[in-house]
């Protein structure tokens, strides 16, 4: 950019144009005293004619309110001496009126024109002010001009970056949210197929006592039949001990029939356990991956009740 000429006030321009904020302001100063002074001179000019044209006043009073002189007493020479100089006194006077009235119409000619120069000047100071003022403040509006354009074009880059860094991150968020969505569905397989490998268990546990009660109670049947038949061969001899293995047989079967269902009752309370585990994480793993559980009572691939 070329450099911009000095002004005829000799301030310097800035950014282009414009001046310097510290000559603009010694300027104006400079000219707003300058037509204080004359607002001053004008005010002074003022007070003296005011005071001139009471002195002639007061002048032409005291003139008017002498009596008039007679010189009756006096001789015929006398009288002509003192009526020349009575004339004379009169055209004196009348000259002093006159020059009174000079002077005074002198001295508002005189303060009509300081006032009028006066005015002039500061109309002109004023004019002067107002111009450096206007393109003071046209050259802050351009200078403000060319800020906000700078401005603009830099929050244009910084929000390109911004945009592009935002592009960035949620691309890599993206990336993260499908690792961790993979890593999760594999620890929820895990976690279906540890906790469906638990629930076999069970079951083939409980299948297991179930037949070993079965078994039980098959035998303990078998024992009572057997003690039936011979009781009928030997009935008479051997009621006593028909009786005792019917009782032993009852006991038995009484306690088959109690660890039977202790250990029914052992499973069932293992499986809800169990049950209520599988409950709690796949409830935790809907959480994290955002799925919806699957129901309480759902029971997993593979698995089925006791029979």
């Amino acid at each position: 950019m070329a450099a911009a000429r000095a002004s005829a006030h000799g301030f310097d321009p800035v950014w282009g144009r414009g001046y310097r904020p510290e000559q603009v302001d010694r300027r104006v100063t400079e000219l707003a005293r300058d037509r204080e002074d004359a607002q001053a001179h004008e005010q002074r000019l003022m007070e003296l004619t005011g005071r001139l044209e009471a002195e002639a006043e007061l002048l032409r009073r005291q003139v008017e309110a002498l009596p008039p002189q007679t010189y009756d007493s006096l001789s015929d020479r006398a009288r002509q001496i003192l009526a020349l100089a009575a004339e004379e006194a009169d055209a004196a006077r009348t000259a002093a009126r006159e020059d009174s009235q000079a002077l005074s119409d002198e001295a508002d000619d005189a303060g009509r024109r300081t006032r009028e120069a006066a005015r002039a000047d500061a109309e002109a100071v004023t004019a002067d002010a107002d111009a450096h003022a206007t393109r003071t403040v046209e050259g802050a509006r351009g200078a403000a001009d060319e800020l906000r354009t700078a401005a603009r074009r830099d929050a244009g880059d910084v929000r390109g970056a911004a945009l592009a860094r935002f592009d960035e991150i949620r691309r890599r968020t993206e990336a993260l949210l499908t690792e961790l969505s993979q890593e999760h569905a594999e620890r929820l397989a895990a976690t279906t197929r540890e906790l469906t490998g638990l629930d076999a268990a069970a079951q083939a546990r409980e299948t297991e006592l179930a037949t070993r009660s079965d078994a039980q109670l098959a035998e303990a049947r078998r024992a009572f039949a057997e003690a039936e038949e011979n009781a009928r061969h030997i009935r008479e001899d051997a009621a006593a001990r028909a009786e005792d293995l019917i009782g032993r047989a009852r006991a038995a079967q009484e306690r088959t029939v109690r660890e039977t269902e202790r250990i029914l009752r052992e499973h069932t309370e293992a499986r809800e356990e169990v049950r209520a585990r599988m409950t709690h994480v796949r409830n935790s793993l809907a959480a994290l991956t955002g799925r919806a559980p699957a129901e309480d009572g759902a029971a997993p691939s593979g698995e089925g009740e006791p029979s």
